[in-house]
């Protein structure tokens, strides 16, 4: 059996598992915990409970102490750290001329390690780059790729809905989100309308998608004929949200109706005619 307690290191960023032994922590305390990168400040997030680690392959990191005064200003000197280092590692990569955009930087906290985030659109030989780094910071240095979601995370911004990105504001972790999804929500398929601004589909599709797929039960596709009291039409929209199509008759007219669920069969019950 382990004390088990679960730890965040940056805002929204991804929580982790640490083993606390037999510390006693609660919700909101500042933790120093043993990562493979070495020792991190983070808050904890859920109190230890406990876990029955029989059988578990799984490799817990350790809860070192609480986080003392001293750790916190220096987890706070490195953050103003931050900034300085990110200038400098970008005047080194233009002076290069290396085809990389610099996201982000952050220093352990022991100041020994930097580590800088970039995205980049192929290979890039920046082994030059860390030595100079390395030789004008005084630190190892580590350049980690990340992909377009995580750099629309570390960044920020606001959504085409006007608010914050979700990535950046509550989600923890992303979802893989599908065409499928986008299809089942009866949305065109135009990049500028179901991309976000990192370029991949957006994740509040992901959010509905459940919803969707109960609602869709017994609802026919767009173009396949249905029976309707007024005679057999073909589909020609759909609101699943409200459960109408609009159906064309056969005569040329169309009705707006309505499905229902009869013992586990759709009906389609026309709820008005539409005029031309």
């Amino acid at each position: 059996m382990r004390k088990i307690v679960e730890v965040m290191f940056k805002r929204f960023c991804r929580v982790s598992e640490f083993d606390s032994e037999d510390i006693e922590l609660t919700s909101g305390e500042k933790v120093m915990v043993e990562t493979d990168r070495g020792l991190k400040l983070g808050t904890v997030v859920r109190e230890p409970h406990t876990v029955d680690s029989t059988g578990i392959k799984k490799e817990y990191g350790k809860v070192v102490r609480k986080a003392s005064e001293e750790d916190i200003e220096q987890n706070r000197v490195n953050r103003e750290k931050e900034q300085n280092v990110f200038q400098t590692c970008l005047e080194k990569i233009r002076e290069y001329e290396l085809p990389m955009k610099l996201v982000g930087a952050e220093c352990l906290q022991d100041g020994t390690k930097i580590v800088f985030y970039f995205t980049a659109e192929e290979r890039v030989d920046f082994r030059s780059l860390v030595k100079d780094l390395a030789a004008h910071l005084r630190a190892r240095i580590e350049m980690k790729q990340i992909g377009t979601r995580n750099e629309a995370k570390m960044l920020g911004g606001i959504g085409m809905c006007g608010r914050e990105f979700c990535c950046s504001s509550f989600l923890k972790d992303f979802v893989p989100v599908t065409v499928k999804m986008v299809k089942n929500q009866v949305m065109a398929l135009d990049p500028a309308k179901i991309s976000g601004v990192c370029g991949r589909l957006m994740c509040c599709f992901a959010y509905e998608h459940e919803n969707y797929e109960e609602l869709k039960k017994n609802m026919p596709k767009m173009g396949k004929k249905v029976q309707t009291e007024f005679g057999t039409g073909k589909v020609k929209k759909l609101n699943i949200l409200e459960r109408l199509l609009t159906v064309e008759l056969e005569d040329g007219s169309e009705v707006e109706v309505i499905v229902e669920d009869q013992g586990g069969e759709a009906v389609f019950r026309v709820v008005k005619k539409i005029e031309k």
